[in-house]
């Protein structure tokens, strides 16, 4: 062996050393600013990521890098299983994967940087139950759509909205942060930046465009986003200083609104989203058009809608099966 290569044996065995020495909060650190800068990621995707590794620091301490084995997984899994909520004894399967997620992620980010730890592909996702689709049905939807008056402007507002939301397929996060000048409304259409910072097309109804330009049209103010908070202004504002409505004031509304209309399902702003998926696939959409539409990276993702088959297997096996000739 050269003195060239002994000397690169010994920083390679240094670095290796260290990497395995280093601490798990300061890597953490490290992986969260590699989403913000490399991978682009949403500040909301970052929180959440923080927070799923933070757990893993309130498990085991201040650990290092070498600290994370099977072994120690394991017992954190335990851990994260028997964690209550505030509304359950358990954290649900599928809050238990998204810290699981969290932390394959950051360990193939170790590995893109040559830190030698655990595998990322030896943590198995525990299996979870199917999401039940909830969505309304049209007489539900007539209902729901009713209940705003329509009279004030607050009413304009969650009109144009719950329009807007079953027309679009938007998610609420999307729909909040509109501005005005967004949508064509003589087009019909815009783009809207969706999860994973990815652009898709949004297409939007008559009668959605109807209620916004109604909605629009009786607005005497200045300001940017689509729809405003109108609520501990007593007198009108027209100086543009008002608040983007947030995301849990919708869901607050869509939500008050179906209670009102007698609805006993729960109503949230997803709820729309699934009935505008569920209208399209009904009315004879492919699943890879609605996927587009929706905005989902993986196909597997949209199928949860094909119960909306059900009804034509239903006449199909009414007509073909066991027939008899008369």
């Amino acid at each position: 062996m050269t003195r060239q290569q002994r000397e690169s044996f010994y920083v390679a065995q240094y670095y290796c050393y260290t990497s395995k020495h280093m601490q798990f909060a300061k890597l953490k650190t490290d992986f969260l600013e590699y989403l913000e800068i490399e991978q682009n990621r949403s500040q909301k995707t970052i929180a959440n990521y923080d927070h799923y590794l933070t757990r893993l620091i309130d498990f085991a301490g201040d650990i290092t890098i070498d600290d994370i084995d099977p072994e120690l997984i394991r017992k954190w899994r335990l851990w994260l299983n028997r964690l209550g909520t505030n509304t359950s004894d358990e954290l649900n399967k599928n809050t238990q994967n998204y810290h699981l997620i969290a932390l394959r992620s950051f360990l193939k980010f170790c590995a893109k940087r040559d830190i030698s730890t655990m595998p990322a592909d030896k943590i198995e996702l525990a299996k979870s139950k199917r999401k039940q689709v909830t969505f309304l049905n049209p007489e539900e939807l007539e209902r729901l759509f009713s209940i705003p008056k329509i009279d004030t402007i607050n009413g304009l507002r969650d009109r144009a909205i719950l329009e807007l939301l079953f027309s679009s397929g938007l998610r609420v996060s999307e729909l909040v942060n509109l501005n005005k000048t967004d949508i064509n409304l003589k087009r019909r259409e815009f783009m809207v930046r969706g999860k994973g910072q990815k652009d898709r097309p949004i297409f939007v109804s008559e009668a959605a465009v109807w209620w916004l330009n109604n909605y629009l049209d009786k607005r005497d103010d200045t300001s940017i986003p689509m729809f405003i908070r109108y609520s501990g202004t007593k007198t009108v504002n027209t100086s543009g200083n008002y608040y983007r409505l947030t995301a849990r004031s919708v869901q607050r509304l869509v939500a008050r609104y179906a209670l009102i209309a007698g609805i006993t399902k729960t109503v949230t702003p997803h709820t729309l989203r699934h009935s505008f998926a569920t209208d399209l696939l009904m009315n004879g959409a492919d699943l890879r058009s609605v996927q587009a539409m929706l905005g989902h990276s993986n196909i597997s993702t949209t199928q949860i809608y094909t119960h909306v088959t059900d009804p034509h297997l239903k006449a199909i096996h009414q007509k073909f099966h066991s027939k008899k000739e008369d």
